[in-house]
């Protein structure tokens, strides 16, 4: 039986964690005991702020939502009941782009929602 040399697998294996860990400090770039921690930790981190993301997002609309209805007197739980009894669905994402971007419309929607909640 002939002989199997393994380097060339290898050799792949390892640029792959290599080319990952591109820009890292130290040896965690270029030897592949440190490289290979460093990698799936960053991996790790990958995924959960993936998922952090979306939550700081909505975090971020609602802040903006509760600042722009403050002036009309709302809260944001206020307006978002407001909303919900009037009928309008439209999601924090477009509601905070409004607010920013078309003070005028975000106005008519906010005074809807005070209408709704006097009814």
């Amino acid at each position: 039986m002939s002989r199997v040399k393994r380097g060339v697998t290898a050799h792949a294996k390892h640029k792959k964690v290599y080319k990952a860990a591109k820009g890292f400090y130290g040896r965690r770039k270029n030897t592949i005991r440190a490289a290979k921690p460093a990698v799936e930790k960053a991996q790790q981190y990958a995924f959960r702020d993936r998922k952090r993301k979306k939550r700081t997002f909505r975090a971020l609309w609602i802040q903006r939502l509760n600042a722009a209805v403050r002036p009309f007197g709302l809260t944001y739980s206020r307006f978002i009941d407001g909303l919900a009894k009037s009928g309008i669905t439209v999601d924090r994402k477009v509601l905070s782009d409004l607010a920013i971007h078309e003070p005028a419309s975000f106005q008519l929607i906010a005074e809807k929602a005070k209408a709704a909640l006097a009814a």
